[in-house]
């Protein structure tokens, strides 16, 4: 399983934005480049997950420090 490496604002913005880009495609599916809304899949399925594979690949996480 992937570990976890979004924190709480992150996965916040991250599924607001997939949702409201999907939200997009079905209220415009007659334009032109509407197919580019579906990229909302990517940051929904990422906020949902609570991982990112781009954060994984580049060190980067944004969950709090546990203490000890």
């Amino acid at each position: 399983m992937l570990k976890k490496n979004v924190g709480t604002i992150d996965r916040t913005l991250r599924i607001i934005l997939g949702l409201g880009l999907l939200a997009g495609f079905f209220l415009n599916r007659e334009g032109a480049y509407s197919w580019l809304y579906l990229i909302g899949i990517i940051p929904l399925v990422t906020g949902l997950m609570s991982s990112c594979p781009l954060y994984s690949i580049f060190g980067l996480s944004t969950c709090p420090l546990k203490k000890q």
